[in-house]
């Protein structure tokens, strides 16, 4: 029996081995995975891209948008920006499952979702929980799988948090959640800027 195993956004293929020789390699494939996953960008790089700009400053906020979320669907579905210019979102879970909002392009959200799959897989997610301590866990490089970017937000059911972000160009941006399965149904949002 064949699975696929994400490595650093690489498909590699591998087969099952009997007895102590196949034991020996799927721990060191799982455990290669997870210090993969926890070296990937939830140590803070989604954020740093240039082109989608930069955490805001709350003295600097010139307005604040709120957004909802529920299951597979964002309320507003779209925003307009000025360039440069600061906002505060007020996001609100409300829906009966884990939601993000996540500020990226197309790309971005893309690779962001291989890793929220790892996530899943490892148990760090569940449908409609977060398991927070093991978000802290040391993967013993000292990395963790914390989802801490100032992009973007995960939330449980009826949690609310903010994001401060500072838009600085004006390139194809949207806000969507990369929770597996959400991003293609639909739970994504376009940035026009004005």
């Amino acid at each position: 029996m064949e699975t696929g195993i994400g490595i650093d956004n690489m498909k590699i293929k591998r087969t099952f081995l009997s007895g102590v020789a196949g034991a020996t390699l799927t721990a060191v494939l799982a455990l290669s995975s997870a210090i993969a996953f926890a070296a990937g960008s939830h140590d803070g790089s989604h954020g740093g891209k240039s082109g989608i700009g930069v955490p805001g400053n709350a003295a600097d906020v010139t307005r604040t948008i709120e957004i909802k979320m529920g299951d597979n669907f964002y309320e507003p579905e779209e925003i307009s920006i000025k360039k440069g210019e600061t906002v505060q979102f007020k996001i609100i879970n409300a829906g009966e499952f884990v939601h993000e909002f996540n500020i990226g392009t197309a790309a971005m959200h893309a690779a962001h979702q291989e890793e929220m799959m790892m996530m899943m897989e490892h148990g760090v997610l569940e449908a409609d929980k977060i398991n927070r301590d093991m978000m802290k866990m040391d993967m013993g490089n000292g990395k963790t799988m914390e989802h801490s970017d100032p992009n973007s937000v995960l939330l449980e059911p009826n949690e609310t948090a903010e994001v401060i972000w500072k838009f600085s160009d004006d390139a194809e941006l949207e806000f969507a959640c990369n929770v597996p399965g959400h991003y293609a149904s639909g739970m994504m949002g376009e940035v026009h800027f004005e």
